[in-house]
């Protein structure tokens, strides 16, 4: 039997399951696709349909969209679809978001945007190597600089937090896109610049605060 012979029998089994069932064996062969692909260490290789339920927000995204934007995603998801899936990472018995936090918003707060997805939202899974919080979000600073404004003190919360983590200010800059002086002011927002200072960058910052 040949491969097209072999989906044929496949896609007519499929076709007879609950929808419910249907979405889970799809969800299933993607993923075995994926392994053998040779795109697999490409997350966007694999997009799942996961229930909405099972996604939860992060609570470090700094980047806030004001309501004319919101309005226009809504909007747009509405006309055009999911044209981007939501970037997530298995958390136990979640999925956490690392990128999509308003798209995620709008499949679940929209009532005909989540009635037309049937409760589901369309997932991408972080590699692996992005299991430490810290790479996470590191991950989503990235994600966000390039196209999103964000919260300042929101962004110092999450430098100091990265600290914490033991990144020196270098690390923390090469990671999130910044350079030296950025990472130094938002030490200095929130007073932790001087219990935080390195060699790397430990001249004070002369000029105004962001």
């Amino acid at each position: 039997m040949g491969i097209s012979d072999a989906l044929a029998l496949l896609i007519d089994e499929l076709n007879q399951l609950p929808e419910n069932q249907k979405v889970n064996a799809l969800n299933s062969i993607k993923i075995k696709l994926h392994e053998i692909s040779p795109f697999v260490n490409e997350p966007v290789d694999c997009v799942l349909w996961v229930n909405s339920d099972q996604i939860e927000a992060n609570d470090y995204n700094p980047n806030k969209v004001a309501p004319p934007e919101m309005k226009l995603l809504q909007h747009s998801i509405r006309e055009d679809g999911y044209t981007q899936p939501i970037v997530g990472f298995w958390e136990g018995d979640h999925f956490e978001v690392v990128d999509g936090f308003h798209r995620n918003r709008v499949g679940k707060e929209c009532a005909d945007i989540r009635q037309r997805l049937k409760g589901y939202l369309p997932v991408t899974i972080i590699n692996d190597d992005r299991k430490d919080k810290s790479d996470r979000i590191a991950s989503t600073i990235r994600h966000n600089r390039a196209r999103g404004k964000h919260i300042v003190t929101a962004m110092s919360d999450i430098v100091v937090e990265l600290k914490r983590r033991n990144w020196s200010d270098e690390k923390i800059a090469k990671e999130l896109g910044m350079d030296a002086d950025e990472v130094l002011r938002l030490c200095q927002i929130t007073g932790l610049a001087e219990m935080f200072s390195d060699k790397e960058f430990s001249m004070a910052w002369e000029g105004d605060i962001l």
